[in-house]
């Protein structure tokens, strides 16, 4: 029964006291749980609410309350139009695996007419761009005088597999964290690798009409000439090919495997059927996420209605002005109020630290708690994460339910795994004499997880807090 349904173990909501990405000791806020059987439905639909996973553990950035908000970005894959950079980064490549000896000789074997040398020049197929260089769809024609194919420089092979651990995978990984990110050798342990990039979602297969679908979480491994030199992790969603994360062995930086791995994973949600491509969290003052915008047009999701909005000059705007946009917010507030929503946030963040909050540590008496880890931000120290006094409902976090409206769900009927029994949360004891505002209650942590998650996870899930 329980491998049908999502098992929720909710984190709280948490404030640590350091960015990684400006390296700012104002921090950020956001709320945890952990789930080790997601569906990928509701990964999905936590997706288009502002969540992302590390792993087995999922987090809702606060951004009101971070020095470096997160936004939601998300690319129309059909709607996607190839900038100039895009283009050359996939010719360069595959100039380089094809090389000049095996294009001289196809040429003279295989000449192209005008027409066809025209229409390359003039249209830009990524189709034909990614698979270009593959081996399977290489042309081999037969030299005349020796009756020999002639091959391309390098044999390229793309291929699609489970998020299983290899060692071939791990030393890939460990050589581009150590020369890429700087990061020491004792961070990145053989078990740390498991834990955050071979955990993902389970995986099946979806059959809609004449389409076949993949999902949950996979491994796109890139092999030159036997050699494995790149590994996307992907996460395949009912409408979305959700990008977690790149890693490439760093004789191979100058390929821009970046660009490549993001041209292959559009391509594989439009040829699939996945719809849309998910790039991560896009945040605004960090110079290396501006790269995200250039996969054009990109949509930016509002952290309060969850709307789409094109991402333009008018919405880079007004995050150049102010950190925190919402355009649901301002509609309905007006620029200025959003703009003093923003600053009494900020002043309401400073004031929060003088309390006395609960660590992390504390609170492991009630919770199995883990630290959050960015890749690209330096991991949180366990003691820094802290747990503020008080409701999650008392600080307000865009898109998040209200008290109210989590008063209207029906939390009594939720379920709760205990051993290895699904039982209703209204046959605990004391469940009714409970506050949804005391996070110390059972009912109060079932209506915080339920305000972050949103009400479509009462279904099909179950709190595993024990």
């Amino acid at each position: 029964m329980t491998n049908e349904i999502s098992l929720l173990k909710p984190l709280g909501y948490q404030r640590k006291s350091w960015c990684g990405y400006c390296k700012n000791a104002t921090g950020s806020s956001s709320y945890y749980m952990s789930c080790d059987n997601m569906r990928v439905d509701h990964y999905q639909y936590l997706m288009d609410r502002g969540w992302r996973r590390s792993g087995s553990l999922y987090y809702k950035p606060d951004l009101l309350r971070s020095c470096c908000p997160h936004y939601t970005i998300r690319l129309k894959a059909s709607e996607f139009h190839p900038g100039k950079d895009q283009r050359r980064a996939i010719n360069r490549w595959n100039d380089y695996v094809l090389g000049p000896e095996y294009k001289r000789k196809a040429a003279m074997l295989c000449p192209q007419s005008r027409e066809e040398k025209r229409r390359m020049r003039d249209k830009f197929d990524l189709s034909t761009a990614v698979h270009k260089a593959e081996y399977d769809n290489v042309k081999r024609p037969v030299a005349k005088k020796t009756g020999v194919p002639i091959e391309p420089a390098h044999r390229f092979e793309v291929n699609l597999e489970g998020d299983s651990f290899t060692k071939e995978k791990y030393d890939v990984f460990l050589k581009y964290q150590l020369r890429i990110h700087k990061d020491p050798a004792s961070r990145w342990k053989e078990t740390d690798f498991k834990r955050f990039l071979c955990t993902g979602l389970d995986r099946k297969i979806l059959k809609i009409s004449d389409k076949t679908l993949k999902l949950g979480s996979y491994h796109q491994c890139y092999r030159l000439d036997g050699k494995l030199v790149a590994v996307a992790v992907l996460d395949l969603l009912p409408h979305a090919v959700s990008s977690v994360y790149l890693f490439y062995d760093p004789e191979y930086e100058p390929w821009d495997f970046g660009k490549m791995s993001a041209l292959r994973e559009i391509l594989l949600a439009t040829e699939v059927g996945y719809e849309y491509y998910y790039m991560g969290y896009y945040i605004h003052s960090c110079t290396k996420m501006r790269y995200k915008a250039t996969f054009t047009p990109t949509y930016i999701l509002d952290p309060e209605s969850y709307e789409w909005n094109l991402f333009d000059d008018k919405y880079r705007q007004e995050l150049d002005k102010r950190k925190y946009v919402s355009p649901s917010h301002d509609r309905k507030h007006g620029v200025d109020a959003a703009e003093s929503t923003t600053h009494q946030a900020a002043e309401t963040a400073t004031s929060d630290r003088g309390t006395a909050p609960k660590t992390t540590k504390e609170r492991g008496r009630m919770f199995d708690d883990e630290q959050d880890l960015e890749f690209d931000e330096a991991p949180s120290d366990e003691e820094d994460a802290e747990i503020p006094e008080g409701s999650l409902f008392d600080y307000e976090i865009p898109g998040v339910l209200t008290k109210d409206e989590v008063n209207r769900l029906d939390l009594d009927h939720w379920r709760l795994l205990v051993g290895n029994t699904l039982i209703e949360l209204e046959d605990l004891r004391d469940w009714e004499a409970g506050k949804i505002d005391d996070p110390d209650t059972m009912k109060g942590m079932a209506a915080e997880l339920a305000a972050v998650t949103g009400p479509k996870l009462l279904q099909n899930s179950a709190l595993a807090v024990f």
